[in-house]
């Protein structure tokens, strides 16, 4: 399985439909932030685009801090936050709700940590083995306690939820984390990031069908 600039702007275009029609559906204002999921996934496959064509032409070059400043904002900040939040938003009187309220406290001080990271420690993107590999040079001492605030802020809410579909959503995008780990640790961040986005299309089934 590769992965190229060719399959991002493919997701985001795919992506960018959804996202438009899951809106429409929205029967609520506590709807919108859950239905603007596929939207920010398609901005962010947008972003990994560019990266590509960065990285693969020189006459991009200026573009590559830019886009991959973006598509790391979005996948280490952006998805911490709003998943808890958007998925607590739901649903009034849910019987978990004080456990999603931690998870959206877990999720703040995930996305805190990782905004200070990026502001603080250089990044740096290239093209390894048909992937994009993001380095980072966080502190490592730090890397398994946020991972696992990370994917606790960003699965964990789906499980607690009463509304029908929610999960099976937690759970594809569970299990295509443990694929992602398992297959591609070194490009996690990027892999990961592109079978969630996929896997965000059943957000737009979950709006029109279960809420």
């Amino acid at each position: 399985m590769c992965f190229s600039a060719e399959a991002s702007f493919g997701a985001g275009i795919v992506l960018t439909t959804i996202g438009f029609f899951t809106l429409k559906k929205v029967s609520s204002n506590n709807q919108i932030l859950f239905a603007c999921i596929p939207f920010l996934f398609a901005v962010q496959q947008f972003s990994e685009c560019i990266v590509w064509l960065t990285l693969e032409n020189d006459v991009f070059q200026s573009l590559e801090k830019v886009a991959t400043y973006i598509f790391l904002i979005f996948a280490q900040i952006v998805w911490p936050l709003l998943v808890p939040i958007s998925i607590l938003l739901l649903k009034k009187g849910e019987k978990y709700a004080a456990f999603q309220k931690v998870l959206v406290v877990i999720g703040i001080l995930t996305a805190t940590y990782l905004s200070l990271a990026l502001l603080l420690f250089p990044v740096k993107a290239e093209i390894s083995n048909l992937h994009i590999l993001y380095h980072q040079n966080y502190p490592f001492s730090h890397f398994y306690i946020i991972g696992a605030l990370y994917v606790l802020s960003t699965i964990l809410p789906s499980f607690l939820s009463s509304i029908k579909g929610m999960k099976l959503l937690g759970t594809t995008i569970l299990i295509s984390c443990i694929i992602a780990v398992y297959y591609y640790e070194s490009y996690l961040v990027s892999v990961w990031c592109f079978f969630a986005s996929l896997i965000s299309i059943s957000v737009y089934r979950i709006i029109k069908k279960h809420i």
